[in-house]
């Protein structure tokens, strides 16, 4: 029952902020620091939340397969590749390296 009160209560806090969000006024939006507050947020999200699920485990920090598939998806990105590519390279190191050892 405790599962289903902490999903009910997370989707009762999502619409909340989302209905606040809502209700902030057009001006505070438009502010410079707002702005680039928007922009970068998500970016640096997005590298927290791969950072963690790549080098974590638990309550320890790991370095393993994952690590050199996200290496070969930065040498794709810092090569300019397609998006498509980057995750193939990506997969295709990381299943390499678990396949070694």
């Amino acid at each position: 029952m405790n599962v289903w009160i902490a999903i009910g209560l997370t989707a009762a806090g999502c619409y909340l902020a989302k209905y606040v969000g809502l209700l902030v006024p057009a001006g505070v939006l438009e502010r410079p620091l707002v702005r680039r507050m928007a922009t970068l947020l998500p970016v640096a999200l997005l590298a927290a939340l791969t950072a963690q699920q790549t080098f974590g485990d638990g309550q320890q920090l790991v370095l393993d397969a994952r690590a050199a598939g996200l290496a070969a998806a930065a040498l794709a990105l810092i090569l300019r590749a397609p998006f498509l590519v980057v995750v193939g390279a990506a997969v295709v190191v990381t299943a390499g390296v678990r396949a070694l050892g």
